[in-house]
């Protein structure tokens, strides 16, 4: 046995959906400044497919699952100075109050400032506190009770069980039959399985806000503006560092609740908030008092190892010996772009929602957001077009904001299609938009064309709570022909920004390191691999 201190990490345990490889990062990197501070890093984790679990890894590996009897076992071995629960993801996380009540050390935010952000009624009393706003929302023990709350809140209300990953069984309800389904079909509510009721923020941009703090010191380490409006899972939808539509302002009020919020749950580590912007009012969503799956990303989009930071703070240093005291600023675009299994499994319509569907993440980076967005969707496996047809078909309600892109793309050369109602529309205002044929008008039709390999672009946002059959074939047929798909507004101007930087800029290639000297404040001694 060594005579070097040890610090036991748990990490994340099977790759699950809402739980993967994100969380795995940010436990090597722990191990990693572990070891930069003279500990023996000991990891407990249960998943072979990871780095985590590579033997020359961590100084000692535990091949265990991650429940309360293992882990106390293994501390009861190691003796260790402490466990790092908040890098792993929600697994090691929902063991941080039955591990200090068993008298084991958690190192970082204490467990009771975890439960303060985890537990709905404890965070509703935090917001009130400090003067945040929250969508209105309350939890709901029986069907009845969650007509009642509904009733009170207004539709549309945004409904998921309680202590799930990704989004589990969340769903989008928009009138009473629809809740009743949802309370009979998906859950069996009771006061020990409550399930959570939220006023939807329709038409909201979403914002995720990764900080670190040492008790004393909160420094941000990234703003990241979502490209889909709330209601897509965050883990779904593409994001940009930095945002690249709010203000200066809107800015700097992220930053101030950010850091109210760390300080008074006296976050040591990291912490992770979502946020809900609509019609100027900043709504906070949740408070996530560990790494969230954005951490290497952030990192790596600004050459900062937050996760190596935040575990040498939970050992006792502070920000100010690390030297990271300011949140650096970038000359560049980073855009996450989610990757998707939808061509694995034919048939199922590929829109996205408030469950989380993705299965990995890629990055695209460069000096401008439409070609840093054009690379994010090269790297996903599904690249914009720079030429050749597009078919637009759009729900009503996106018809008249869609003109401006739909225009673009004909100034840039590409041929329009468009199913009748969107054609009819697209002609009016002076588009040469070709009608297409349904899947029941005639031949050829939409699906003909796909199949065809004559269209290199779809533009289909779904009309309503229930799609219509002509929209799933639309884009089950997209998908299963390697066609490039787009499913909302805010997703179709970003493509259409990154279509027209390819066309008149051209890709060009500089490598990550080259993107991180630029950095303002980096520090030259800290790099992220």
């Amino acid at each position: 046995m060594s005579a070097k201190k040890k610090v036991i990490v748990l990490s994340g345990g099977p790759n699950r959906i809402g739980q993967g490889i994100e969380f795995d990062y940010c436990c090597c990197h722990a191990v990693f400044a572990l070891r930069e501070m003279g500990y023996e890093a000991i990891l407990i984790n249960s998943n072979p497919e990871t780095v985590s679990t590579d033997y020359d890894t961590s100084d000692r590996l535990y091949f265990e699952p991650l429940t309360r009897e293992d882990v106390l076992e293994i501390v009861l071995q190691e003796q260790p100075e402490g466990v790092i629960v908040q890098l792993g993801g929600q697994t090691p996380l929902n063991l941080a109050v039955p591990l200090e009540k068993a008298g084991v050390r958690i190192l970082g935010t204490s467990p009771d400032a975890i439960d303060r952000a985890e537990d709905r009624e404890r965070f509703r009393q935090l917001l009130t506190k400090l003067g945040l706003k929250q969508a209105p929302n309350a939890t709901a023990v029986s069907v009845e009770n969650a007509l009642k709350i509904a009733r009170e809140v207004g539709y549309p209300v945004i409904v998921r069980p309680s202590y799930v990953l990704g989004g589990r069984a969340m769903e989008i309800v928009y009138d009473e039959e629809e809740l009743k389904r949802y309370m009979e079909r998906a859950v069996e509510a009771s006061p020990e399985r409550p399930v959570l009721v939220d006023k939807f923020l329709e038409d909201a941009i979403e914002i995720d806000v990764d900080c670190v703090a040492d008790g004393e010191r909160v420094v941000i380490g990234g703003i990241m503006e979502h490209i889909e409006m709330a209601g897509v899972h965050s883990g779904d939808s593409a994001c940009s560092l930095p945002p690249f539509s709010l203000t200066d302002d809107e800015t700097k009020e992220l930053t101030r609740q950010t850091v109210c919020m760390a300080k008074e749950l006296d976050v040591k580590g990291l912490m992770n908030v979502q946020y809900a912007i609509r019609e100027g009012v900043i709504y906070v969503l949740e408070v996530n008092p560990r790494a969230s799956r954005t951490v290497p990303y952030v990192s790596k989009a600004t050459g900062v190892p937050l996760a190596k930071i935040a575990t040498k703070v939970m050992c006792g240093m502070t920000l100010e010996e690390l030297g990271f005291t300011k949140q650096v600023a970038i000359n560049h675009f980073a855009v996450k772009e989610a990757v998707f299994p939808f061509s694995r499994f034919p048939g199922v319509d590929a829109i996205l929602g408030p469950e989380m569907k993705s299965t990995g993440e890629v990055m695209g980076i460069d000096t401008t957001f439409g070609m840093a967005f054009a690379k994010s969707q090269a790297a996903a496996m599904t690249p914009l077009p720079t030429s050749g047809t597009v078919l637009v078909s759009l729900k009503n309600k996106d018809k008249r904001p869609a003109l401006f892109m739909v225009k673009k793309l004909a100034e840039l050369g590409f041929k329009i299609v468009a199913t009748e109602g969107t054609a009819s529309f697209l002609r009016r205002q002076g588009v040469d938009a070709a009608k297409v044929f349904k899947v029941a008008e005639g031949r050829p039709n939409v699906v003909d064309l796909l199949k065809n390999h004559e269209v290199q672009l779809v533009a289909n946002t779904p009309s309503g709570k229930r799609c219509r059959q002509d929209e799933v074939i639309i884009r089950t047929t997209a998908v299963a022909y390697h066609v490039s798909l787009i499913t909302t507004l805010q997703g179709f101007a970003a493509a259409v920004q990154g279509i027209e930087a390819l066309i008149k800029e051209g890709l060009t290639v500089r490598s990550i390191q080259e993107y991180h000297a630029e950095v303002t404040g980096l520090l030259g001694t800290q790099s992220a691999p």
